[in-house]
């Protein structure tokens, strides 16, 4: 199996090291970020998936040339296919989550916080007898602070954004303005191809101008939730969960046998990693219309990274 594992190159400067990307920022405020086949959860690395980092990234590209009339965003070039160069941003403190329907199963998710009984959230007031994964009215913006120290991350309404100095209300007013109609070109997209874009992470920052820009990556398997449309009212009539993008085998299969905030992960089977791969290569077909072809030049994908990047370096 051919897996970008790690890339840590000396030619380049200002390594930084996240859970699954390799970051350097270079002199002219550009930023090398280079995706790694590496699964994190649990706050820890748990396996690579091969080709992982590259429908990642060719995803993110998809969207990011679909949207670039909308918003601006970090892109400056794609050296290959597992990396992007972008503008050097400051990341704002608010990570931005657009939902269009009332699911989720995290702390924060507004499905969980229904259910315990709570009808006002996020600034929003939502109407009892809701079901589980009923589309809402219309889309809602369900933000919350960002912490970078390894703390949780709280719910957060407009007025907190503005009222804690975490944004000014022009920058709320602009984000929220890019968020719902990035939110809508995805949708919309989405559904020629027969999905459903439930909800959405999206990460902003400023440049040296004070320009709000789009970072991060967009409507990928990782930072999205996709059902297949076809799959929708039969599983919400029956108050089941529409077919998804299912990545979660490994997540599931260390959380059946150890305490993963604790114990030692086991090895986990060849198969199952190969199936988590062909579920990733599955999603950026069907998100994207277009064949996944897996760039397997050069003798291993560090190597062809390097080559590819060689231009970079000092």
């Amino acid at each position: 199996m051919r897996i970008l594992s790690e890339a840590h190159f000396p030619e380049l400067p200002n390594y930084y090291r996240g859970k699954v990307r390799e970051n350097y920022d270079l002199p002219d405020g550009s930023r090398i970020i280079i995706s790694t086949d590496r699964l994190s959860a649990f706050d820890r690395i748990l396996t690579c998936i091969p080709y992982k980092g590259q429908v990642l990234t060719q995803t993110a590209r998809y969207w990011f040339e679909a949207t670039k009339d909308i918003c601006p965003n970090h892109v400056i070039a794609y050296p290959d296919p597992n990396v992007v160069v972008g503008k050097r941003l400051d990341i704002l403190p608010v990570e931005v989550v657009v939902r269009g329907y009332l699911a989720g199963t995290t702390g924060t998710s507004i499905l969980t916080l229904y259910k315990k009984g709570e009808r006002q959230m996020y600034g929003i007031t939502l109407p009892d007898g809701m079901r589980d994964n009923q589309i809402l009215p219309e889309p809602i913006i369900t933000p919350t602070s960002k912490e970078f120290d390894g703390g949780h991350d709280a719910p957060l309404t407009p007025a907190e954004i503005t009222g804690k100095g975490l944004l000014t209300q022009e920058q709320w007013d602009t984000l929220s303005k890019y968020a719902l109609a990035l939110f809508a070109r995805g949708q919309e997209m989405a559904a020629k191809r027969g999905l459903i874009l439930v909800d959405t992470k999206y990460e902003f920052g400023t440049d040296a101008d004070g320009n709000i820009i789009l970072a991060d990556e967009i409507h990928t398997p990782d930072s999205s939730r996709y059902w297949l449309a076809d799959s929708y009212q039969a599983a919400f009539e029956s108050g089941g969960r529409p077919v998804s993008f299912d990545k979660d085998f490994v997540r599931a299969w260390v959380a059946d046998r150890c305490d993963p905030y604790k114990d030692a992960i086991p090895e986990i089977p060849a198969d199952l990693i190969e199936q988590t791969s062909a579920v990733y290569i599955k999603a950026y077909e069907a998100i994207t219309g277009k064949t996944f072809v897996p760039d397997d030049s050069d003798e291993t994908p560090l190597a062809r990274v390097r080559t590819n990047l060689a231009p970079y370096f000092a």
